[in-house]
């Protein structure tokens, strides 16, 4: 699958003291790119064509789920107050690379998911951040699919071939045909 030009890696939840750190949760299973970045981007969507690169001065662990970021220019409480709901962004090239069985959840927008019985659900249109875990939104024939994103349900993921895998629990198919 194609990457897409940026990749959602948090949003911005507020400020953290007054010396202009943001607070950032972070989407995925951990905050080791946005901490590990010499600059990000703030923006509105992924292909916010006004998202601004902000250099990275430094970062921290901060509440569950959150890191706090010290960025260039952002110098006190009010201008990291006005960041707030900004959407953090990297290019996907920038990312850290994975292992051989690992995926970055942006990669399995696009894929094709069925079943282990060779039933075809249908193509990722994108990534529902939950707070649990996160859910796959499904669209084919059946309609709309969410698929939680559990290892007991996602079999297999080949992103050569753009293939999801899963055995889907009782009850995750019904009323969706």
């Amino acid at each position: 699958m194609a990457d897409p030009l940026r990749v959602e890696l948090g949003c911005v939840v507020g400020a953290h003291a007054l010396a202009g750190e943001v607070r950032v949760r972070w989407f995925g299973d951990g905050p080791d790119n946005l901490l590990g970045s010499p600059f990000l981007f703030l923006g509105q969507s992924r292909d916010d064509p006004s998202a601004r690169r902000y250099a990275v001065l430094g970062g921290g662990s901060g509440r569950g789920g959150e890191v706090r970021l010290s960025l260039e220019g952002v110098v006190d409480r009010t201008a990291a107050e006005s960041l707030r709901g900004s959407l953090v962004l990297l290019d996907s090239a920038d990312l850290e690379p994975l292992g051989e069985d690992e995926f970055y959840w942006h990669e399995l927008v696009g894929c094709t998911v069925e079943t282990e019985a060779h039933e075809q659900l249908g193509t990722v249109r994108e990534i529902w951040h939950t707070g649990s875990h996160d859910v796959l939104v499904v669209i084919g024939e059946r309609g709309q699919v969410l698929v939680p994103t559990v290892r007991e349900i996602m079999k297999r993921v080949d992103r050569a071939e753009g293939r999801i895998v899963i055995d889907p629990i009782p009850g995750l198919l019904e009323g969706s045909d």
